[in-house]
């Protein structure tokens, strides 16, 4: 059994296959999430596994505690709040955030921790649901050499590559920028194929050459067969995810002075057609959207 005790906050489509897969490697772990029902599922097939009432609770019983949840704005709460893992954690305890965040809101709760000699680490991921299920995610990674190099065997349980960008919160700079460029490449991928079926061509024999040439990219490996051909529309990302981390790299972009266009465009258009959509859409609603608005459906021949 690995020496290090963890701790789990964050119960949901990613934290559950996450924490299981630490849990299976044999690792002493205490979880908590504002679901109760979520901890226990995650901790019945264990011994290894305690269920928590409180960050606190489980920031007490932790050398390492991970958080996996919707913005730094729980990560500050589960931080510092009332019940918060400041509470319970002692000095040499490290914080390991895999959540989308800010990196400003990091680095925030990262100096606050400090103050009471606690490392944190921002880790978030790539890869989504399928990723954490499969342990092969892909980890953004900012914080002090020595800590990543704490939190080494975790991420490589639960991930096939990790990458240390810089200090803390650089983890979560290249996360927006990441999903910023993947945005735009849906929109421009999805404008193509609209273009060329309008032209004649078969989207799909067209999604099958761009696959294999320069205009290629994971968004054009899976988003059209696995979601868009078979009019599934059904990725488990949401509109409302991707403009959440969108509108973070606009603003790293405006801190840096930078005046970039075509980001700019690409922000406008897709604010415009979230607007038009349930809070809870699917990314993939962004290509149906294109579709009705062009009256072209992306429908293969064959």
């Amino acid at each position: 059994m690995p020496d290090e005790r963890l701790g789990f906050i964050g119960l949901g489509v990613m934290g559950t296959p996450m924490a299981g897969h630490l849990a299976k490697a044999g690792y002493r772990l205490t979880v908590f999430d504002l679901n109760p029902e979520a901890s226990r599922r995650v901790a019945s097939p264990y011994n290894n596994v305690a269920v928590a009432q409180s960050p606190k609770e489980v920031g007490a019983a932790s050398d390492i505690v991970i958080t996996m949840l919707p913005s730094g704005r729980e990560v500050g709460e589960v931080a510092h709040g009332d019940r918060g893992l400041i509470h319970g954690l002692h000095a040499g305890v490290l914080l390991l955030d895999a959540s989308s965040a800010a990196p400003w809101d990091t680095k925030e709760t990262a100096a606050k921790l400090a103050k009471g000699g606690i490392g944190m680490v921002d880790a978030p991921v790539s890869g989504a649901e399928p990723g954490a299920k499969a342990a092969d995610l892909v980890f953004m990674v900012g914080g002090d050499a020595k800590d990543v190099a704490r939190v080494r065997p975790l991420l490589e349980v639960l991930g096939k590559h990790y990458f240390h960008l810089g200090p803390v919160g650089s983890g979560h700079v290249m996360k927006a920028i990441n999903n910023f460029i993947s945005a735009a490449t849906l929109m421009a991928t999805t404008e193509g194929l609209i273009a060329g079926t309008k032209s004649g061509l078969d989207p799909l024999a067209m999604n099958d050459f761009i696959d294999v040439c320069t205009a290629g990219s994971w968004i054009s490996r899976t988003q059209f067969r696995q979601r868009i051909f078979n009019g599934r529309y059904d990725d488990a990302f949401k509109v409302a995810l991707m403009m959440k981390d969108m509108n973070i790299a606009r603003r790293i972009m405006a801190d840096a002075g930078l005046d970039l266009p075509l980001s700019a465009e690409a922000h406008r258009l897709w604010t415009a057609i979230q607007s038009e959509q349930p809070a809870d859409a699917s990314l993939s609603e962004l290509v149906r959207a294109l579709e009705t608005r062009t009256g072209v459906a992306l429908k293969p021949k064959r």
